[in-house]
């Protein structure tokens, strides 16, 4: 399973990407503004800055609703660098963009799905990636990842090359169910990866380890 991160923040792109595992980021206008990345010069920036940081795919949020701004606004953040994916709101204009974009060859990453019924028509348009939001369904007391598993198995029933990318992640155990579930992606915090990485277990066997070792250290010196 692929590691993105969901951020702006470019120093926190940096060190997920200097961690070894990160393949790529997700961003949008709320995640930009929160950098304080205003003004679509500066947003566009930001983007390249980041495909400098990073080696994988950059998925890049258009703002436009209607198919002819999002079909030109799309090519305009797909022209900006190589790694863009341009990301398409789960609509009908967007839909229709983004069989637009395929036939193209411009990549896509189609968000805001909270439906197996959307994933399908995201699918058969030729997205490359899928965005369902687990995060957001279960804050509605359903279960995300019965979506994640559902979506896994309709695409592996028709042979669908759209990739499943699980967001809205909130924690280290949905990373672990979305690889259970077969998610092709997971992007999320920097804080949800780095969770991965604790278990006490791991703290108290190396603070023995240590210990032992200082222990050994000192009888040398004695000796």
């Amino acid at each position: 399973m692929k590691f993105f991160i969901d951020t702006a923040n470019l120093s926190q792109i940096k060190e997920a990407q200097d961690l070894g595992v990160l393949d790529g980021v997700t961003t949008n206008p709320s995640l930009m503004a929160k950098e304080g990345i205003v003004g679509q010069e500066n947003v566009l920036k930001h983007y390249v800055d980041i495909c400098n940081i990073v080696t994988g795919d950059v998925s890049a949020e258009v703002i436009a609703t209607d198919y002819k701004g999002i079909i030109a606004e799309g090519e305009m953040l797909a022209a900006l660098h190589k790694q863009i994916v341009v990301k398409v709101p789960m609509i009908k204009e967007g839909i229709k963009a983004i069989k637009y974009f395929s036939s193209k060859g411009i990549r896509t990453n189609c968000t805001l799905v909270f439906s197996a019924g959307q994933a399908i028509l995201a699918a058969k348009a030729g997205a490359t990636y899928l965005s369902p939001f687990i995060g957001r369904i279960d804050d509605m007391n359903q279960d995300g990842m019965e979506l994640i598993k559902q979506i896994v198995l309709i695409y592996k029933n028709y042979g669908y090359k759209t990739q499943v990318l699980a967001a809205s992640i909130r924690s280290s155990m949905h990373i672990v169910k979305c690889a259970e579930a077969g998610a092709d992606v997971a992007t999320c915090p920097l804080s949800a990866i780095l969770d991965l990485l604790k278990h006490p277990l791991t703290d108290i066997g190396l603070a023995k380890f240590l210990a032992d070792h200082k222990k050994s250290e000192e009888k040398a010196l004695v000796k």
